[in-house]
């Protein structure tokens, strides 16, 4: 049987963690309680025992009550005699085994223990009240902006009925996804009558949408127009229009990095026609959004209830967990009693504003977002999580499998054939397939880790989907990260072994064997932009969208998943060297007689490898200082941005001493790497990590830790600094040949991945842990309506 503490553990809301009853605590306050009434029964128990020993002694000098003599009883005596006698009847607690506690007398513990739990009461009480009553603010708040897009859309549709005439077929105001497809034309809004044509009044008589209608409506919903006093407010009564534009618009916030970009052309757009026409619009697009985004805002609310529902029966199944205990222990069965209906009474167990908030909700979405369709509304409200498949299990077990039997049969076949020899057509072999092969294999071994990351968060219950902002329907799990690694590595490994076969066989010339390493290149990129839906497709459009907003960082709002892999990006620069030298051998072999010089002493080339040198660097400082210019200046975003800066100087530094190796170089090299390096040390644990507090009750550490065991934390700081020193090789030079140079490249290119996916682990539990400090277990989404403010 699994005790409760444990299943507390395991169904709790990681955010609300804190709010919670601290049930362990109680544990120990009531086995303390145990241990006070243990000991009081103690002086006539141990008198009765020593009775008991003499009279052992006496008939035998047998101890432990005549059981007959044991190896043990020196030992024994030895405990008595040291004066441990009294302590020696008590039997030993579990948590006792771990520490010593210092246990008051039975009425002290006793009523320590119900002020303890009255001061629990008051947290969970106080923190589900301010839950509550921010979830009925939200609803009240939602439920306006709902009329108010209702409002709107009746409008629209009457304009659209009057303007097509009663033949037109009728529209559907609501959709699940979003304002029917009916809604196409524009209604202009606040235009200057100076500006207005004969059509336009000539429309706005026939279909009545005037400025009046469109205020009144957003007034009679709470919405207020500022700056409309005096000579204006006259005006309006009296022309039913304004002499200055009145901005009235919907307000779609970028929620996400690809509506950046396409809100600023959109506002640009509107604001030229706002001045040859006359005001801004409210069209059809924008509709859609402020539908779509107020319906994610209901499906998040309806997330919080159901947090919060599980958060009270939570809390008051711990309460009583406890209180059975405490009555068990101390026999104090009025206490205990009173206690349990004073917790069955307080608000958190008896208040029913969140079941009726939650029934509200539920009405609301089905009649407005799914006609009236209950079964398609639950869909939305509480989507159901796809099955864990064992045939994703089996297949990583094959391509496993696979994966070692090819790479044995490969590396049995090089021997043989002498391609890690230092001769001419072996070195041509090293240097023409390496580059491809490898850069799959750092692909494969990043995503690898990436699993394991996903399979400790998942076991440290950091929540990495609600970080991400990942769906968690679609996002990957363990197994299927796991999944594309082993087969991206069997395919790897089975191109290599059919590539080596045919080279020796020598069916076909070395130009179109060496084909092969292009023609895996190009599958697997046509299958990252694949169309259909195969093999992850969400995930896939998914890494291609960050790598977009990464590439695009100055122009996109930057969110938590784009900079988290644009650090894995710094991590994979041998990587994309290795895609810039196969890119360029494959398409210069169709020009060019020896196409690899071309692609590896040309200046262009080397001008090419510095710049991918420092380009991941490059795109992790520009979003810094996007994010310094959108929250509010903060100084620590300009000092990370820093860290990137001396990374790319170092970097340049090193590549021109990779071609002009003069001692001052070397200095160059030295000082800015090792400045770069210590940087990087210090951001990685006291920023990214929240490590190495001076102040914290852990040393070095912070005060609160996922990982039970300090050990790994130390463990994880010395590996950091070990491997962040990686770069020392590049300045030694170490004299070996073609193919140990290139196990080495290989080598570190590895540890540095390994160092990133150990980073990623830490990374996310301090932001997960900074994160439940706000207490926020659902996504706040921006709205659509504001208040509107005069130009004039």
């Amino acid at each position: 049987m699994v005790k409760f503490s444990r299943e507390l553990e395991a169904q709790l809301i990681p955010e609300w963690k804190d709010k919670f009853v601290d049930y362990r605590q109680l544990k120990k306050h009531v086995k303390k309680i145990k241990l006070a009434l243990r000991r009081s029964s103690v002086p006539s128990s141990s008198s009765s025992s020593s009775e008991d020993h003499s009279h052992n002694k006496d008939s035998g000098g047998c101890v432990d009550g005549g059981y007959g003599f044991s190896l043990l009883d020196p030992i024994r005596a030895l405990f008595y005699a040291g004066g441990h006698g009294r302590d020696y009847s008590i039997p030993a607690d579990e948590d006792n085994l771990f520490e010593m506690v210092i246990v008051q007398s039975r009425e002290d513990e006793v009523r320590e223990f119900l002020e303890k739990l009255e001061v629990e009461l008051e947290k969970v009480n106080s923190f589900y009240s301010n839950k509550e009553n921010e979830f009925w603010e939200r609803a009240e708040i939602l439920g306006k902006q709902l009329q108010i897009l209702v409002d709107l859309k009746e409008l629209y549709l009457e304009h659209r009925r009057q303007c097509h005439g009663p033949a037109s077929p009728p529209a559907v105001l609501s959709d699940a996804t979003s304002v029917s497809g009916d809604l196409e034309t524009e209604t202009d809004v606040g235009r200057p009558p100076g500006e207005a044509t004969a059509a336009t009044v000539r429309e706005e008589r026939e279909t009545g949408i005037t400025e009046e209608a469109i205020i009144s409506t957003l007034e009679r919903n709470g919405v207020s127009f500022l700056g409309l006093g005096g000579a204006k407010a006259k005006e309006f009564k009296k022309t039913g229009r304004l002499r200055t534009a009145t901005t009235l618009r919907i307000d779609i916030p970028p929620t996400t990095p690809a509506r950046a970009i396409s809100m600023v052309w959109e506002d640009m757009v509107n604001s030229s026609s706002s001045r040859k026409e006359g005001g801004d619009c409210v069209n059809r697009k924008k509709l859609q959004r402020a539908e779509k985004m107020i319906r994610e805002a209901f499906v998040h609310l309806y997330k919080g209830l159901g947090l919060l529902k599980l958060y009270s029966s939570l809390n008051m199944e711990a309460f009583r967990k406890i209180l059975k205990k405490f009555e068990k222990v101390s026999n104090q069965r009025p206490e205990a009693a009173a206690f349990s209906v004073k917790v069955k009474r307080s608000h958190f167990v008896s208040s029913d504003q969140v079941l009726k908030l939650g029934d509200e909700v539920e009405s609301i979405f089905t009649k407005h977002f799914t006609s009236n369709d209950r079964k398609k509304a639950m869909k939305f409200l509480r989507p159901q999580r796809p099955k864990e498949s064992h045939m994703v299990t089996f297949f990583v077990g094959l391509f496993t499998g696979t994966f070692v039997t090819l790479f044995t049969v490969y590396a049995i076949l090089a021997h043989l054939c002498g391609m890690f020899s230092s001769t001419a057509t072996q070195s041509d072999y090293m240097e023409t397939v390496y580059p491809i092969f490898s850069m799959f294999a750092l692909i494969s071994l990043h995503v690898f880790l990436y699993g394991c990351n996903i399979l400790a968060w998942r076991g440290c219950r950091i929540n990495h989907n609600f970080i991400f902002e990942f769906s968690p329907n679609t996002a990957l799990k363990h197994r299927d990260a796991f999944l594309i690694s082993a087969s991206l590595m069997t395919a790897v490994v089975a191109a290599l072994v059919a590539h080596l076969l045919l080279r020796s066989a020598g069916v076909l010339s070395h130009h179109h064997v060496d084909a092969i390493p292009g023609a895996l290149l190009l599958v697997f990129t046509v299958g990252l932009f694949l169309p259909f839906n195969i093999f992850y497709r969400s995930t896939r459009y998914c890494f291609l969208r960050v790598i977009r907003n990464i590439v695009f960082s100055p122009l996109y709002k930057v969110l938590m998943v784009d900079f988290f892999m644009a650090d894995q990006l710094t991590s994979q620069i041998p990587l994309l060297r290795h895609m810039e030298l196969a890119a360029c051998y494959f398409m210069a072999s169709g020009f060019k007689e020896h196409p690899y010089e071309t692609c590896t002493r040309s200046q262009q080339y080397k001008l090419m490898a510095y710049i991918i040198s420092f380009l991941p660097y490059y795109w992790r400082a520009m979003q810094c200082l996007r994010r310094y210019m959108e929250e509010g200046y903060d100084v620590n975003h300009l000092a990370n941005a820093g860290k990137y800066i001396s990374a790319m100087v170092a970097a340049a530094a090193r590549w021109k001493y990779s071609t002009e190796a003069t001692p001052m170089w070397l200095g160059v090299v030295i000082v800015t790497s090792t400045g770069a390096t210590f940087y990087q040390l210090f951001w990685d644990l006291v920023k990214d990590w929240g490590l190495f507090d001076l102040g914290s009750s852990n040393f070095f550490l912070r005060d609160e830790l996922i990982l039970k065991n300090k050990s790994y934390y130390y463990a994880s700081m010395c590996l950091n600094f070990v491997l962040r020193l990686a770069w020392i090789e590049s300045v030694m030079r170490l004299n070996v040949g073609l193919v140990e140079h290139r196990l080495v490249d290989f080598l570190l290119a590895s540890l540095e991945i390994i160092r990133r996916g150990h980073w990623n682990f830490y990374r996310l539990e301090n932001e997960h842990l900074n994160n439940a400090g706000k207490f926020r277990a659902v996504k706040t989404v921006p709205l659509p309506f504001s208040e509107m403010v005069s130009d004039g």
